[in-house]
Order: C-alpha cells, then sequence, then structure tokens
C-alpha cells in the first residue's frame, strides 16, 4: 500500500531542524521555506536541495517548487505560493514583541493584547493557507508570560480566528475576505527534548492544532487522539524521561556501557583541581561530588540522574534505546574527535592563555561559580551558563545561539575548552550527513536555533497520525490514497 505525501509549508524555517526531523520520518512533501537570514537558506538548499529565490521573486508570479524564500515573511503572498491543499504549516516565530498590558482602570481597558508582528504573520499563513494542521512552536516562556495572559491569547487567535482575525490584520495590512476556519489545539505543552532521546535539555512550547471542521465527531475518537499525541511528545512511551542520552553517548558514539574506561579518563584528570582552586565551594564540591565517584560508568550514571532501576532487564532496555537512537543518527561507532567535516564545523577554536587556565579548574557540571574569589574568578558574571562545562553522564543544558564570554559551552573534558559546532549539532541530534554554510558565529546561530531534528521527527509521527485519523474518519482527504 502506497500513501502520497502531505504537504508540508514551513515558516521561520532557519536551517530546517523542524524540517529534517518531517523527512527523517517521510511521508512529507517539503514544498515551501522562509526565512530571513542567507546563512540559513544556503543551509537549507545545501540539504533539502531546494533553490532559494530572493521575495522579490515572488513579485513576477508564482515560483517553481519546492523553493526557499529568502526574504521577510511579511512580504510572502500566500496565495501566490500556494499549492492545492496545505496539510500541514509548521513555525517557531520569534515572540518577543508579543505582550499583554493592563490599560487604566478609569478607561475599563482591562487587559490589551498587543501582538508580536512575526507572530500575527504566522497567523496570516494560517488564515491564507487554511492547512488541516499546524505546529507552532516556541520559548517555554511564553505560557507563563504576562501570568498566563499571553499564552491564553494565543490559543483563543488560534480557535476564533474568525472573530480575531479583524484585529491582527491591523497588524499584517492584510484583507481576506473568504469563509474563515478556526483550530484546536488538539495538544499544547512544554516539550522537554531530552524526554524523548536527544542528548541536551532543551525544553520548548509546542502547540498543534487542527482545522475545527476536520475533527471526529465522537469524543472519544477525540480523546484517543490527544492521548497518543501527548504520550508521543511527552516521552510517555519511551525510557528517556528515566535514563537520558548523555553528552559522553553521542560524541564517542557508544553506549555508556562500554565506555567506563573514557568516562574514568575523563573524571580522573580533575582529582587535583581542589588542591589548585582552594575555596569552600571546591571543598564542598570534592565532598558532595567527587569522593560519592566509583569511577564505575553505569554505577556513576545512575547516581548522578537519580535513578534507581526497577530491574536490571529495565537497565538492559534502556541503553538498548540509546543504541538505537545513535544508529539512527549515524552516530554509533562514529567517535567524534576521529572525524574531519568539509564544512570546517569540528574545528577548534584558539582560546586566551587565562580562559584555559581558567577552565582547567572548572569541573563537569560547574561554571564559573566554581572559580569564585581565586585568580581565574570572572567578575560581574550572574549567568548559570558561564563558562558551564558539560558533564559526560548527562544530557547537555540548552544549546544557545547567540553570546560571546563564556557562553559557547565547554567539553567536559579537562584539556578542552569550548564546544566545536559539530558537537553542538550531535547534541541538537543533527546527523553528521547535515552540512552547514557560514561563517562559524553563523553556523552556531544556525543550531542553537534549531527545533532538535530527533524532536522534529516525534512531532511529525504525531502529525501523521493527526492527519490520518481525520482523513479516515472525517473526510476524504485527496492528499491521502491507497493503492
Amino acid at each position: 500500500m502506497r500513501r502520497s505525501e502531505f504537504k508540508l509549508f514551513s515558516l521561520f524555517s532557519g536551517a530546517g531542524g523542524m524540517d529534517l526531523g518531517f523527512a527523517h520520518h517521510g511521508g512529507f512533501s517539503l514544498f515551501f521555506a522562509n526565512d530571513i537570514r542567507r546563512a540559513a537558506s544556503e543551509t537549507y538548499s545545501l540539504n533539502f536541495k531546494h533553490p532559494v529565490y530572493d521575495i522579490s521573486a515572488l513579485d513576477s508570479g508564482p515560483v517553481s517548487l519546492p523553493a526557499f524564500i529568502l526574504g521577510d515573511v511579511d512580504q510572502i503572498n500566500f496565495e501566490a505560493v500556494k499549492k492545492d491543499d496545505v496539510d500541514v504549516v509548521v513555525g517557531g516565530p520569534p515572540c518577543q514583541d508579543f505582550s499583554i498590558v493592563r490599560g487604566p482602570q478609569n478607561e475599563r481597558k482591562g487587559i490589551e493584547v498587543k501582538r508580536g508582528r512575526l507572530y500575527a504573520q504566522f497567523v496570516r499563513a494560517l488564515i491564507h493557507l487554511q492547512p488541516k494542521v499546524f505546529v507552532f512552536e516556541n520559548v517555554p516562556g511564553l505560557k507563563s508570560a504576562n501570568k498566563g495572559a499571553a499564552y491564553k491569547t494565543i490559543l483563543d487567535d488560534f480557535s476564533k480566528l474568525n472573530l480575531r482575525w479583524s484585529d491582527i490584520a491591523k497588524l499584517v495590512g492584510n484583507s481576506y475576505s473568504k469563509a474563515l476556519k478556526n483550530y484546536t489545539a488538539i495538544f499544547s505543552d512544554i516539550v522537554d527534548s531530552a524526554d524523548i532521546g536527544v542528548p541536551q535539555k532543551r525544553r520548548r512550547l509546542i502547540i498543534i492544532g487542527v482545522r475545527e471542521d476536520l475533527i471526529p465527531k465522537s469524543l472519544g475518537a477525540m480523546s484517543t487522539i490527544k492521548e497518543r499525541v501527548e504520550a508521543l511528545l511527552l516521552g510517555k512511551e519511551s525510557l528517556f524521561r528515566k535514563y537520558p542520552l548523555t553528552s559522553l553517548e553521542v560524541f564517542e558514539g557508544l553506549p555508556l556501557p562500554e565506555l567506563n574506561q573514557e568516562y574514568a579518563q575523563v573524571m580522573k584528570d580533575y582529582k587535583e583541581i581542589v588542591t589548585y582552586v582552594g575555596t569552600q565551594a571546591a571543598s564542598d564540591w570534592k565532598k558532595q561530588v567527587w569522593d560519592k565517584l566509583s569511577f564505575d560508568c553505569i554505577k556513576d550514571y545512575l547516581m548522578i540522574n537519580n535513578v534507581r532501576p526497577k530491574t536490571k532487564s529495565e537497565l538492559n532496555e534502556a541503553f538498548e534505546e540509546h543504541t538505537a537512537v545513535l544508529k539512527a543518527l549515524g552516530f554509533y561507532k562514529n567517535r567524534l574527535e576521529e572525524r574531519k567535516f568539509a564544512d570546517s564545523s569540528d574545528a577548534l577554536a584558539e582560546e586566551s592563555k587565562s580562559v584555559t587556565e581558567r577552565l582547567s579548574m572548572i569541573p563537569p557540571d560547574e561554571n564559573h561559580e566554581f572559580v569564585r574569589g581565586t585568580q581565574w574568578e570572572v567578575e560581574g558574571k550572574g549567568m548559570s551558563l558561564i563558562y558551564r562545562r558539560l558533564h559526560p553522564l548527562k544530557p547537555s543544558n540548552t544549546v544557545v545561539a547567540f553570546g560571546g564570554g563564556g557562553t559557547w559551552g565547554y567539553h567536559y573534558s579537562r584539556s578542552r575548552g569550548r564546544l566545536t559546532n559539530r558537537e553542538r549539532a550531535r547534541l541538537q541530534s543533527f546527523p553528521d550527513s547535515f552540512f552547514f554554510k557560514g561563517s562559524c558565529a553563523e553556523v552556531r546561530a544556525q543550531i542553537g536555533e534549531a527545533v532538535p531534528p530527533l524532536l522534529g521527527k516525534k512531532i511529525a509521527e504525531a502529525v501523521e497520525m493527526i492527519l490520518n485519523s481525520i482523513c479516515d474518519g472525517v473526510i476524504k482527504c485527496q492528499q491521502v490514497a491507497y493503492s
């Protein structure tokens, strides 16, 4: 039986992390992508083979699809690029300028809404394209912003497009006279990528909406779909929530049971730093961390991650899942330090002597605070990510896109400094076959701003299940054909 592919329309695409997940899952045709940054467009084109068109090309009429449109989203004529029925629209518009403010009580304004320009462009895409499903991705802080008022406004916008559009249209300067379709959020929660196998603690707000006219009438069917999507995206169907994949595993290309020697060597290199640093913080670290280490990879992994296996078979099953992810991403038995990359993403950055000396005094999972009060102290630094080292037996902290002054992310090995872009890419679950274009800083930004492809793949699985459910149960989808 063969199924034709669902059509996917991507906005704020960047290098294509989300899109790569959909491509790897299969069953989706990626026919349109857009971003304003040229280096990201070149990376996308290199990997997905989409030709890049400047947005001015749309002025001359429809462009040949698939395509990557380089330019500001507010200049896209969605009607001109619409390709039959669009099944899915995905995007993560920056929402820094989305705000909810309380007006003067004497004017009885209550809560006023100021929608972000780029968020409004995402809504404009839904209005014009009317996809069966959309995926909205954003920072988790959006859910609590303005005591939850911003989040509620966004959900209300999606569910009441026919009522909200006139308000949003004022911001995007657009009119649309056809009948408008509303959307119901079938999933709306904060997802941690580490819970589904990404070797990185990365929390994102994910909203998946379904066009109301396509939703099954049966409450039972709707409930089943919601439960299934929730299980997929919150990691309830795997052991990663309890046994996370680690940075050591993805850098070495092997599961932890095969890395005892490598782990022990990493940690033993830090044996003397307490004597050198000589602070109370260092002394506390020795008692609370160092003295408890067994230098046995599995024992320390369980202790550090506060894991108690129910059975030996559960532990074995967890590491089988780790191995499966390493194989799926192409990391298995491919030690990263032994590989060279044509895009120079493996290039080591030169560090100053002062930075090198400071880092040699900071053990795994610690940051600049470890050397406060010493000759290696960093003045005026309060952020926890400053000079923070990875821990070999934990997933990394969030890989960030921008920043200097110690924000690069640092390797767990004492002899190493900042991470290479290829190391960041592995922590984001980009396969080694994915190559980047641009300067070192531009590539770092592309990696740090991306949705981890492994999370994108899980989202694709959920979206495909939703599309199959609404197509089989409610309407006859022309996009799904069996033969």
